[in-house]
């Protein structure tokens, strides 16, 4: 169900695809490295990054994805609010969804960075397994080999523990987020609230499904993502979660202004 591309909807698609694919043909490999979003406590931070990550992506199937939510949904609500109001909620949400990953990421590498410190007075194998296995579990079976070194050669194994452990961190901190992901989300529980009954047809599988349930499920699948996270899986899903929470906070507040909501 595509909607007639509106002009907002197709400033945003020109814009976002622009910022993809002239870096790319320029040969600009690490334009991501300055457009992308970085933890808090990275010193690559920068708070203009919670503007201009929603026009960067890791890759053509990110993108993709991405502008077909934009263009699938976006054009009517843009029809339903007019051009401001939309870009005002396309942004809003975006920056918001940046804003909710950065202080949920900020809050939970405290303890990382704490349990660090305390590390460093005191130095062991035992809590340097635990640490491992709840922070960079992919790397758990190598600890085995390790341990067994650090046990024969303490002041070295100490060194290289604390060593390891900054590494981690600094991997945790120093992995940039891109996409209008947050943005899309937050168009799809605005779709959801305002059209709840109207049907939408899943890509995979081709399914119809109501927009109220398909913002309940893919809010559920955000929410599962995060907290049972995989090794290996990049995905922002802190940003998804954001741009929905943000989107439902907006729509809540205009709806309270009757003269400007419709």
């Amino acid at each position: 169900m595509f909607q007639r591309m509106t002009p907002m909807v197709k400033n945003l698609l020109i814009i976002t695809v622009a910022a993809y694919f002239i870096p790319v043909l320029m040969g600009w490999h690490n334009i991501n490295f300055y457009l992308g979003l970085w933890h808090l406590e990275s010193p690559h931070f920068q708070p203009y990054q919670l503007f201009t990550y929603m026009f960067a992506h890791g890759g053509t199937m990110h993108i993709l994805f991405n502008m077909l939510g934009l263009v699938f949904l976006g054009p009517l609500l843009e029809q339903f609010w007019g051009s401001k109001r939309f870009l005002t909620f396309y942004l809003v949400t975006g920056i918001g969804a940046g804003l909710f990953y950065e202080g949920v990421k900020y809050v939970q590498t405290i303890p990382m960075k704490e349990k660090i410190e305390e590390y460093k007075e005191n130095p062991n194998p035992d809590d340097f397994a635990v640490f491992v296995s709840k922070y960079a579990p992919q790397y758990y079976n190598q600890v085995y080999d390790f341990i067994e070194y650090y046990n024969t050669h303490e002041k070295e194994g100490k060194a290289q523990s604390i060593e390891y452990m900054d590494e981690i961190y600094s991997h945790k901190i120093n992995v940039p987020m891109v996409g209008a992901s947050g943005a899309i989300y937050g168009i799809l529980m605005a779709f959801g609230m305002l059209f709840p009954n109207t049907q939408l047809m899943l890509l995979f599988p081709p399914i119809p499904i109501k927009a109220k349930y398909l913002v309940i499920i893919l809010g559920a699948m955000a929410i599962y993502s995060e907290f049972g996270h995989k090794a290996g899986d990049n995905v922002a899903h802190l940003a998804h979660l954001g741009g929905m929470v943000f989107a439902f906070i907006m729509i809540q507040l205009w709806k309270k202004d009757r003269r400007n909501f419709y």
